[in-house]
């Protein structure tokens, strides 16, 4: 409900720069710039003003900047509570759905085994996939959500609810379609020496440890930069617009147009699977149980 050019604005004035505030969000400081000028034509209001110092807010940007970060909230919270409130009557399993978490590997589920559901229906809530947020959707399962289903591997995400694990999905890269590996089928290690790699920090992933360990290792001519600790749209964008190599999985070959996802001569993959709430209602464990006997999984 609240116009997502706020999140940039705030970036901008966290930063006191569009250039610290582009790196921060991921994408390029004319943008950050394009989106602050419609953001003020928008409120008919000067929010920033230049400083040999760098940026400034405004006493109008100072008073937005006191507000958004509560509305931000607020606005989220309100459209998940409405949400919630149309299934309060039925008998509802509500799948969470993102850009980099599809429920449509949970359908796949739902119609092997919905025959014995047949009171229940399915409510698709959708959210963001927001690096400085998704922790705090993770929190939401057995509230705004019975199931995510996606990639997991995060110590992050496994602390804050239950997994059930599906499959594995390969670790691949992504580069846009200006790379001067775009045009290959498939790539060996050695074809990523003089590149930068973009790649999650280290320490929540076990997978990306690991294979960055290697990479350190043993091919140090693969430069490595970190990116935030969950992916979102921006990281995405920030290959599409640096010419860099990101580190990425099968199931994510869709996510960018301006990207071209290429298999890698390793044996790297990452699990993927069902996550719900650690209280889970007997329903939801019900609905686990089941999944396990019909669907061999462990």
């Amino acid at each position: 409900m609240y116009n997502h050019m706020l999140d940039t604005f705030i970036a901008v004035a966290d930063c006191g720069s569009f250039t610290k505030a582009a790196e921060r969000l991921y994408i390029s400081p004319t943008a950050v710039m394009k989106q602050i000028n419609t953001l003020e034509n928008h409120l008919d209001l000067k929010l920033t003003e230049r400083t040999p110092s760098g940026v400034r807010l405004t006493e109008a940007g100072a008073i937005i900047y006191q507000d958004a970060k509560f509305m931000i909230d607020y606005s989220k919270k309100s459209i998940a509570s409405a949400k919630a409130a149309l299934c309060v009557k039925d008998k509802t399993f509500c799948v969470g759905t993102s850009l980099l978490n599809p429920a449509k590997p949970f359908m796949d589920l739902w119609y092997r085994v919905n025959k014995d559901f047949p009171e229940y229906k399915l409510h698709l809530v959708p959210f963001e996939d927001n690096h400085e947020g998704i922790l705090s959707e993770i929190e939401q399962l057995g509230k705004k959500f019975d199931f995510l289903i996606g990639v997991c591997d995060s110590r992050a995400w496994l602390s804050r609810c239950n997994f059930l694990p599906l499959g594995r999905y390969k670790k691949m890269v992504a580069v846009s379609r200006e790379h001067r590996l775009a045009k290959k089928e498939f790539i060996d290690i050695e074809d990523l020496y003089g590149e930068t790699l973009m790649m999650v920090k280290r320490g929540d992933s076990g997978v990306n440890d690991f294979l960055r360990n290697d990479l350190e290792k043993h091919h140090p001519q693969i430069h490595i930069e970190d990116t935030p600790q969950f992916y979102d749209l921006s990281v995405f964008n920030r290959c599409a617009e640096t010419g860099k190599v990101l580190l990425m999985t099968e199931c994510w070959q869709e996510v960018h147009p301006g990207l071209i996802s290429i298999p890698v001569n390793w044996d790297y993959s990452i699990p993927y699977g069902l996550l719900y709430s650690l209280d889970a209602p007997e329903d939801v464990l019900r609905f686990i149980d089941t999944l396990k006997a019909h669907c061999d999984i462990p």
